[in-house]
């Protein structure tokens, strides 16, 4: 049950409704006990600002955003964060007063998501050249890659991106896989309603990791191929988890942690395969 203090906060997309925000946020709302709700939102693409603000000025602490807003959140920040600026989009808004800061926790959440993994420890090679890739990108670069390559089937756009992002990274037209220490697909290729990601993964070294951002299904064929050869695989649901940490604790004054039992409760409803 919730008073009317309760802190609000939700999610912003279009479409929205497939969204696990809700769930996510829900749950750690209720291990915690607070006064508060976290709602999905569906914004169509040209009524964004005025939603934004609108929602603001009723109370609103603040929302995530996903599809197709993410660079609309970038353009209306009043401050944004480093991150932030580097990824060239939003994927966090917190509200105070008139003001609205953005933050990029998309990167952060990835390298969360690895674990023990050190992004020094070798080259990464990422499938993809879009709002997601370049977050990762700047992640892993950030934290001491020493080189990323982009594989992306538009090569100009990969190579715009590595342009912005500058630094030790590079674009090829095929995953050069023999040298990477992790690879990583960005694109929608394996999740639910999409094509499978065919790629023979053979060249990768034996102590490899693959990683994709997809969590639905929770297990691509990208993953148990992975798995097939003795790799360690990681899957997109633990991303999803830990780029949802800073924003709670912004908005609701309390620092979540992401463990097994979130992840149950969030991966209830989604498909193993």
């Amino acid at each position: 049950m919730i008073s009317g203090r309760a802190m609000l906060a939700g999610v912003a997309g279009w479409p929205v409704a497939h969204s696990r925000s809700p769930r996510l946020h829900g749950t750690w709302i209720a291990r915690h006990g607070l006064d508060a709700a976290y709602v999905p939102l569906a914004i169509p693409p040209g009524r964004f600002e005025e939603c934004v603000r609108a929602l603001a000025l009723c109370g609103f602490r603040g929302m995530n955003v996903t599809l197709p807003h993410k660079e609309a959140a970038f353009a209306l920040c009043d401050t944004l964060t480093p991150r932030a600026r580097r990824a060239g989009a939003v994927n966090t808004l917190v509200f105070s007063g008139d003001s609205i800061a953005g933050d990029c926790t998309d990167g952060a959440g990835f390298l969360a998501s690895l674990g023990e993994y050190d992004p020094r420890r070798g080259p990464a090679v990422l499938l993809g050249a879009g709002g997601a890739a370049r977050a990762i990108a700047a992640a892993l670069l950030d934290a001491g890659c020493p080189r990323v390559t982009l594989v992306n089937r538009s090569r100009a756009r990969a190579e715009a991106l590595a342009e912005a992002l500058g630094g030790n990274i590079a674009v090829a037209d095929a995953p050069p896989l023999e040298e990477a220490a992790l690879l990583v697909n960005t694109t929608s290729l394996g999740m639910a309603g999409q094509p499978p990601l065919a790629l023979d993964l053979s060249a990768l070294p034996a102590d490899a990791v693959v990683a994709d951002i997809v969590y639905v299904p929770r297990e691509t064929a990208l993953l148990r191929a992975a798995a097939a050869r003795g790799l360690r695989a990681v899957g997109g649901l633990g991303m999803l988890l830990h780029q949802a940490a800073p924003g709670f604790a912004a908005w609701f004054g309390v620092t979540p942690v992401v463990d097994e039992a979130l992840e149950q409760a969030v991966a209830a409803d989604i498909p193993l395969r």
